[in-house]
């Protein structure tokens, strides 16, 4: 399956359908198990007489591979926090309660970086994109630092501040209410950043470059 976001260090990805999805290989290894017994719960689980509809096992476990140290493909799962939920719901002891609430915690954390990277992409798409292709391994403030930046220099404040000023719905764009001035504005200086990302890692001097370059351009059309 491709990742748009790596597998982190206990096996949660995002797919390219931005589902946070967690790895049986790394669930196995974590909880302390024979990885073949996962794989054996798992068919137990997605059989067609467990009790699990067609549709809850075809959008929460998917068949997948890897290569193991004898360069051998070998099959394991990929689930989405249900499929996990539903897997490890049968886990007892100290040790597998604790990991239990880790890897709870951890899709809550790449969910909500799926809404920062969603939200991301609908305003500044090209920014995103490039983003994702300079860090191997993508945080959600590595998108909503560089998204609020533009939006704080060109509105005077970050999206967040913008919807409470105009009562808008959280989460919601707030790409519809700029005018067509800072709607282009904003596109520039997106188009800039993205230059200035790869040339200027430091972020408040890309900040300073910006608001410069905002300046001259105001003052060409002035």
């Amino acid at each position: 399956m491709r990742e748009l976001i790596p597998k982190d260090k206990y096996g949660v990805f995002v797919d390219t359908k931005d589902t946070a999805r967690v790895d049986s290989l790394y669930v196995a290894h974590y909880f302390e198990k024979e990885h073949k017994n996962v794989l054996r719960d798992i068919t137990r689980i997605t059989d067609s007489k467990s009790g699990l509809s067609e549709e809850f096992v075809r959008l929460n476990f998917e068949p997948s591979s890897y290569t193991n140290s004898q360069n051998k493909k070998q099959p394991c799962y990929v689930m989405t926090r249900d499929g996990f939920t539903i897997l490890v719901m049968g886990y007892t002891g100290q040790k597998a309660m604790k990991y239990k609430e880790l890897y709870i915690r951890r899709f809550n954390e790449m969910e909500q970086f799926i809404k920062t990277l969603v939200t991301a992409r609908k305003e500044f798409p090209l920014l995103t994109e490039n983003i994702k292709l300079l860090h191997e391994n993508p945080k959600p403030y590595h998108f909503s630092n560089e998204c609020d930046m533009l939006n704080r220099i060109v509105t005077g404040m970050s999206a967040k501040q913008f919807r409470q000023a105009h009562g808008l719905e959280k989460g919601s764009s707030i790409r519809p209410y700029l005018t067509d001035e800072q709607i282009k504005m904003i596109d520039t200086l997106q188009k800039v950043d993205i230059g200035l990302l790869v040339a200027v890692p430091d972020y408040e001097q890309r900040k300073r470059y910006l608001e410069w370059y905002k300046t001259k351009l105001l003052e060409k059309t002035a």
